[in-house]
């Protein structure tokens, strides 16, 4: 992997006064799965859209496959694909439809794309499903159109913006399955953002943590997590969280700690051995310990590492909303 096929150099997107997305830079190696892992409203979305042509920069720019995502914006579109995070497939069409329009819209000669369509309906076993109207599939029989939508020009990288975003977890399985299948049979970039953990842990072979519009670490989710030097304990008191801090820091096997109002979160090689000894300390000199964690290091720990907030917290809120999202639309499209 030591071919660089995609490179932001101070990428930057300005709405006005917000800025979105704030001198980042990166590189992605031929393929790899690269995830940027952040909150709503990191950037995420709006780094995707630069990447693809979608949306110009303000500043900065990116070399994709070669070409300059400013200058060269056609040959870019040409050598990708794209799976947006909300639904793009026309309803009121069947499968094989809409796959035969991304075809066209590619320039793709018919017999050529009849071939292609065939051939990825099959893929994402949707074969039997192909002259059925999109408004009759479910969620992840729709998601597994829109990839194989982005596929249909054989395209050397792939851009999964959220790809299982309000799927089950059964059904977030089957689409990686496929993704993984992408990777391994074609050697395919793939270049996605989400903000499952579990996901970005498993299947990421490096990972971006963006948030606020920065990137804040690169690295493989092991080398994330054992970036964080140890186990960590989270200890929730009553109150007197300043005296606290002061028993806790002087110990040697303490590496780091940290407050957060009566939540202290303490780096240790070694918890299962410090754990009994601070709550006991604490006990004797009238702290009251409400809670105490210890938890290996997980990239939900990175993030609250380098952020400060944990993103699992932020999971259940956003999948509502996108779950409301799309209701929303199907009513007005209704």
């Amino acid at each position: 992997m030591s071919e660089v096929i995609i490179k932001a150099v101070n990428l930057t997107k300005a709405f006005g006064h917000l800025i979105a997305v704030d001198h980042i830079n990166f590189e992605v190696y031929t393929g790899e799965i690269f995830g940027f892992l952040g909150p709503n409203g990191a950037g995420k979305s709006t780094t995707i859209n630069m990447l693809t042509t979608v949306l110009r920069p303000t500043e900065g720019t990116a070399i994709v496959n070669g070409y300059n995502i400013v200058k060269e914006a056609s040959k870019v579109r040409q050598t990708i694909g794209v799976v947006h995070q909300e639904y793009t497939a026309d309803e009121d069409l069947t499968g094989y439809e809409n796959m035969m329009l991304a075809a066209a819209l590619y320039g793709i000669p018919k017999s050529v794309a009849k071939e292609r369509t065939e051939e990825l309906l099959k893929m994402v076993e949707l074969t039997n499903a192909a002259n059925r109207k999109v408004e009759t599939y479910s969620g992840g029989m729709r998601r597994r159109l829109e990839i194989a939508m982005g596929l249909i020009n054989r395209p050397r990288i792939l851009f999964l913006d959220e790809p299982t975003l309000g799927l089950d977890v059964q059904t977030r399985a089957a689409i990686w399955s496929y993704i993984m299948k992408l990777k391994e049979e074609y050697n395919m970039t793939i270049f996605m953002t989400t903000h499952y953990l579990e996901e970005a842990d498993a299947y990421c072979d490096r990972i971006a943590i963006i948030d606020r519009g920065k990137i804040l670490k690169i690295g493989s989710p092991k080398e994330l997590k054992e970036g964080l030097g140890g186990d960590i304990i989270t200890i929730q008191i009553a109150s007197n969280a300043e005296d606290a801090m002061k028993i806790i820091s002087v110990h040697n096997e303490v590496t780091d700690v940290k407050a957060e109002k009566n939540t202290i979160r303490i780096k240790t090689k070694n918890a299962s051995a410090l754990a009994p000894e601070l709550i006991k300390e604490l006990y004797q000199k009238g702290i009251n310990v409400t809670r105490i964690e210890i938890v290996q290091p997980s990239l939900d720990e990175v993030y609250l590492e380098y952020t400060g907030k944990s993103l699992r917290d932020e999971q259940v809120d956003w999948e509502d909303m996108f779950t409301l999202r799309r209701t929303l639309r199907r009513a007005r499209g209704g």
